[in-house]
């Protein structure tokens, strides 16, 4: 039996890859940075584990080394931006003990986990997609556009750091306070969110591409009520960005789609997005043809979807009563 670990189990996606990968056959080890009483995903897993912070760079290797070695492991996926940083610095941590990392080649990663380094390759090399102009705080002398503009960290994730500044005065406060290093600005950009997952395996043959548009979504970023669609060209361009890049598996890019209609790309996510178990009930299983791309199998086709609506409800479930 095949045997994976999933990392920070207690993220949305936590629950459709655990299922999905139980559907497969695997073998399914969960750890994540909380008890086990306080993730219901906890009890769906055959092992769990609590782990270390992944900001705990020594602690959180040795605990996934010593966890994929007890365990026999043989896959790790990773759900969330910092455990995908750690582990993709460190694959030959994993590739040692002979375990899959299933995320994209780190020469994918270094470009899609740099926000500014992203955009300039892809103004670079993929000109029929529309980017937002990306500056480091550090690079602005004079703010180039008019306001409102979003700074937020160039690596960041879910959200967090984001920042909406109005007028001169918030700029000059917050340029004065922020890491110029760290932060970048760009104009700001009114629209929809619209999302495209993709799936590509190595070789790049036979990838396949899925569009939503974010109707309800949180402020870190997780769509609770989406709508299915279809836009060739915005699909098209997506799996030829993701053939640029390299990827492999799994990834999601982010567009505001615009006011002018205009698609107008924000970031790429080089994991499965919160938004993945939308696509699975629209019937294409991203998790099964993620793992079919690690172990050198061919996906499956694409599908043709009717549009649709497809909104995520919360549950709650008893997971510890005292003695």
């Amino acid at each position: 039996m095949k045997t994976a670990l999933v990392t920070s189990l207690g993220s949305v996606a936590g629950d459709i890859v655990i299922k999905n990968l139980k559907k497969m056959g695997f073998r399914v080890i969960g750890c994540d940075i909380y008890p086990k009483a306080w993730n219901v995903d906890a009890s769906s897993v055959d092992v769990f584990y609590q782990s270390p912070l992944a900001a705990d760079i020594p602690n959180y290797c040795s605990f996934i080394k010593d966890v994929c070695s007890r365990e026999s492991v043989q896959y790790i996926l990773p759900l969330t931006d910092v455990d995908v940083d750690v582990l993709n610095d460190h694959r030959s941590l994993l590739t040692d003990i002979g375990v899959t990392l299933c995320v994209s080649p780190a020469s994918a990663i270094s470009i899609i986990r740099n926000k500014k380094r992203l955009s300039d390759f892809i103004e670079k090399n993929c000109n029929y997609i529309t980017t937002i102009p990306t500056l480091f705080l550090k690079d602005i002398s004079h703010l180039p556009w008019q306001f409102p503009v979003v700074c937020k960290p160039f690596n960041g994730r879910s959200s967090q750091g984001r920042v909406y500044i109005h007028n001169q005065t918030e700029w000059q406060a917050f340029v004065s306070a922020a890491d110029p290093e760290k932060y970048i600005a760009q104009p700001f950009v009114d629209g929809s969110v619209v999302v495209v997952e993709v799936i590509r395996p190595s070789d790049g043959r036979g990838s396949v591409s899925m569009a939503r548009e974010e109707l309800i979504r949180t402020p870190h970023g997780c769509g609770t009520t989406v709508k299915l669609f279809s836009d060739a060209v915005l699909e098209n361009n997506s799996r030829q960005l993701a053939d640029a890049l390299g990827v492999t598996g799994c990834v999601n890019f982010e567009f505001i789609k615009g006011n002018d209609g205009q698609y107008h790309f924000i970031e790429c996510n080089a994991r499965f997005s919160a938004g993945v178990e939308f696509l699975c009930l629209a019937g294409y299983d991203y998790i099964k043809n993620h793992m079919r791309c690690f172990e050198g199998a061919d996906i499956d086709r694409p599908i043709v979807t009717k549009p649709m609506i497809i909104a995520r409800k919360y549950e709650e479930y008893i997971t510890y009563i005292a003695d």
